[in-house]
């Protein structure tokens, strides 16, 4: 059976449903609600306020979490998520409404608050409380006494025979190998050259458990950037900045001629065509760089008549990324070279940066760039920046966070070629940590090289539970398209992305033992 802690229960039992029953302690909202540590989320929520507190009284950082994960984990929008909380008294339950209310929580809009006011730092810590407290109860359930089927079958004889009960968490009985099964193993694994779990060096008994760590990008909401089409638009956003200072004076100054039919006709003439040549392609953005220029010369001349602070902050702050794209654009044109750094991809989001990731389809992504690790189903964020990084580089930072997490380094490390650098090499053989993948140099003809290719496939195919975990947050949640427009908040949506799938992950665990006696013998989760 599922068991909740006190607290939770009594909230359980006392909630207030106006059309009459109670809730189901079973149901996965309230399963979630007992997972997460609202007390130690609660106090680093306060402290990032600053003191006094001014203004508007602060939600509680259950309402602010709980919404973010709940919008995350069911891909809602903002305002899909307010009603989605008022229309289901369990969200309202995972919320911590002691009855249900129906109306709206808050205004949709605060939603954006929430994830400027749980930052990264914060969700990481919060992700790292609930999947060290997930491997702990794990472990120790693993770690438990395994009853014989013997006893079991007297303990259901004892109940009547059909009275069955799981605590969650509680591990289960594996059943004995037979001198049969065994050689039946020992010929499957020969037959397809499987070996042992690899573990650490007996002389080293410090290091436990495997390290998986691999990197991925987190695409941006943005559209496919060419260099002709942001050109094109920046010219647009310029034209109504223009008209925006002209406006005082109209009557009084003629209005500067910008040529925008004639720019839009040229620029359609080359977007329009299937298959443009490169030299085509060439001279159309030497034609839009040349409207860009003259635009924001007129603009520098109105500046006299007119002063900035008729613009809004949005045309502003549009008006300064123009500034840099237009020089970055001509610098590029000039010098005849298609790399510049930081270069602009997208005026509205201007902190997103192309990432060259050689994947089939998609070889370059317009995103974050995150170097994660996984260990035993549970993932965490190493690293995660708008610049492109070599992920080699944070290999011995992963390692040294796993010391601080468990108190220990880990046996093996499991990465990609990338990661085997000689730096990673001899940092890894003095802590006597195995690093997978092949050895550096030529390759070797003897016997040894055999075994050794053999660890290298069965890495691999162990390897791919971290691709597997990158393959549920893009495809089942919303690591695949990151539709937050702010630098701050995309970096807030990518750790809830992380912290859901940690709760995914746990949910799976604490429901195995509930499937398994419903007679789901052959379901598996990995």
């Amino acid at each position: 059976m599922f068991v909740l802690n006190r607290d939770m229960a009594d909230l359980l039992e006392n909630f207030y449903l106006p059309f009459g029953g109670k809730l189901n302690p079973t149901n996965r909202w309230v399963q979630l609600a007992s997972i997460i540590p609202w007390d130690k989320v609660e106090e680093k929520y306060v402290s990032s306020f600053q003191s006094p507190i001014i203004g508007q009284k602060a939600y509680p950082a259950r309402i602010a979490l709980g919404s973010l994960i709940i919008k995350e984990r069911l891909g809602l929008s903002d305002r899909e998520t307010t009603l989605q909380i008022q229309e289901n008294p369990y969200l309202q339950f995972f919320l911590g409404y002691t009855a249900y209310v129906d109306e709206v929580p808050f205004h949709h809009s605060l939603l954006t608050h929430f994830r400027e006011r749980l930052g990264l730092e914060i969700l990481a810590e919060v992700n790292d409380w609930i999947a060290q407290a997930a491997l702990q109860a794990e472990r120790e359930a693993e770690a438990k006494p395994k009853s014989s089927k013997r006893d079991r079958d007297d303990d259901d004889n004892d109940a009547g025979g059909s009275q069955l009960t799981m605590e969650v968490g509680e591990a289960l009985t594996i059943p004995e190998e037979t001198p049969a099964t065994a050689k039946k193993s020992r010929n499957i694994a020969k037959r397809f050259h499987v070996l042992p779990p690899a573990s650490a060096p007996t002389a080293n008994v410090r290091n436990k458990g495997t390290l998986m760590l691999d990197a991925t990008c987190a695409p941006a909401d943005i559209k496919y950037p060419t260099d002709l089409g942001l050109l094109n638009h920046a010219r647009e956003i310029l034209e109504d900045i223009i008209d925006i200072l002209h406006h005082p004076h109209i009557g009084v100054m003629e209005k500067p001629r910008t040529y925008r039919e004639k720019a839009r006709k040229s620029y359609l003439g080359v977007s329009k065509q299937r298959k443009a040549s490169g030299k085509v392609i060439r001279k159309a953005i030497k034609k839009q760089l040349g409207y860009v220029g003259r635009d924001l010369r007129i603009i520098e001349a109105l500046v006299e008549h007119t002063p900035l602070t008729e613009l809004s902050k949005r045309h502003y702050r549009q008006l300064l990324i123009i500034s840099e794209l237009y020089r970055q654009q001509r610098e590029m044109m000039e010098k005849k070279i298609h790399v510049i750094a930081d270069r602009i991809v997208s005026i509205q989001q201007p902190h997103v940066r192309p990432m060259v990731r050689g994947k089939a389809g998609t070889n370059v992504e317009f995103g974050a760039k995150i170097a994660a690790s996984l260990v035993d189903g549970y993932a965490w964020i190493e690293t995660v920046e708008w610049d492109s990084f070599n992920e080699a580089t944070t290999l011995q930072a992963s390692a040294e966070a796993y010391k601080q997490r468990f108190g220990y380094y880990p046996a093996v490390i499991l990465a990609d070629k990338i990661y085997r650098n000689r730096d990673n090499l001899n940092y890894c053989k003095e802590l006597g940590i195995r690093l997978s993948g092949p050895k550096l140099g030529r390759p070797s003809k003897e016997q040894s090289e055999v075994a050794d290719r053999r660890q290298e496939r069965q890495d691999a195919a162990q390897r791919n539970a971290i691709e597997g975990k990158f393959g549920e947050g893009k495809r089942k949640l919303g690591l695949g398209r990151i539709h937050a427009r702010g630098a701050e908040t995309s970096l807030t949506v990518i750790a809830l992305q992380f912290l859901v799938m940690n709760l995914e992950r746990r949910l799976r665990v604490l429901f195995l033992p509930f499937f398994k006696l419903l007679g789901f013998r052959g379901l598996r989760w990995v």
